[in-house]
């Protein structure tokens, strides 16, 4: 019933910009803090930024000044735009989804974002 759909991830070159985005269904969306993870191929997943229902943000030292997450609830979406892109930032992206202090916790896909020359 509840769904995460995240797309946007591809091939990009250091330096470069991409923006991901995370449509969600089944839940009320504006509700729900949102929140982007990665996970780099052999390490631990990690928190990259978040953004609650009341819109305050927080990031990770090494997305700061780089990426912003925002979210649109007309469109039931949260997006990442991440600039200034390097070859570290290569990973798979999730998507996340929770209201309040619930045990529950929703889960995108994943989105491979490479970063290469």
């Amino acid at each position: 019933q509840v769904q995460l759909v995240e797309s946007g991830g591809g091939v990009v070159q250091p330096g470069g910009s991409l923006r991901l985005s995370c449509a969600a269904f089944g839940i009320t969306f504006s509700s729900y803090a949102m929140r982007w993870y990665r996970q780099a191929p052999g390490k631990e997943r990690e928190l990259l930024a978040s953004i609650t229902s009341a819109y305050s943000t927080y990031y990770i030292d090494s997305a700061k000044g780089r990426f912003t997450i925002s979210r649109d609830n007309a469109k039931n979406t949260v997006y990442l735009q991440m600039n200034n892109l390097k070859p570290e930032d290569t990973a798979v992206y999730y998507c996340s989804a929770r209201q309040g202090f619930s045990e529950t916790t929703y889960w995108g896909q994943g989105t491979q974002v490479t970063v290469s020359s």
